[in-house]
């Protein structure tokens, strides 16, 4: 199963997550960006064939032209892709991805004390459903 569209898998229960994908829905005006939970089978699908983990949900993964990327990484692209004034961020990529994922690992590894979680994973809206896979 591959796919050339830009897919962020997320955190389903995650409060923060499900924030960033509010955001992202948002500011992708030519909704280019399509997202799935990482716990879906279609999420589960491409941790396994991206060889990732299934059970670690503590990063959002982005596959980008059947690529896969992860943590900060991901996100500095998802930032560039959304354009305007965030592709400013993508200057981050510079900074080694050692001590860039080292912050996202802070922040995902207290997310669920921070910001909180759902029981369920959010069912997009039926204007949404479109930009959600599964």
């Amino acid at each position: 199963m591959t796919h050339n569209n830009n897919i962020l898998l997320f955190d389903g229960v995650c409060n923060l997550c499900n924030d960033a994908v509010q955001f992202v829905i948002k500011q992708d005006k030519k909704g280019i960006i399509k997202f799935a939970s990482l716990q879906s089978n279609f999420g589960q699908t491409m941790l396994l064939q991206n060889k990732l983990p299934i059970d670690n949900l503590g990063s959002f993964v982005y596959l980008k032209n059947n690529k896969c990327y992860t943590k900060s990484t991901a996100a500095l692209l998802l930032l560039k892709d959304l354009g305007g004034f965030y592709y400013l961020f993508y200057a981050f990529i510079i900074v080694p991805t050692f001590l860039r994922d080292a912050v996202y690992n802070v922040v995902a590894k207290n997310r669920y004390k921070w910001f909180g979680k759902q029981d369920f994973c959010m069912l997009p809206s039926k204007d949404l459903a479109s930009r959600f896979i599964e």
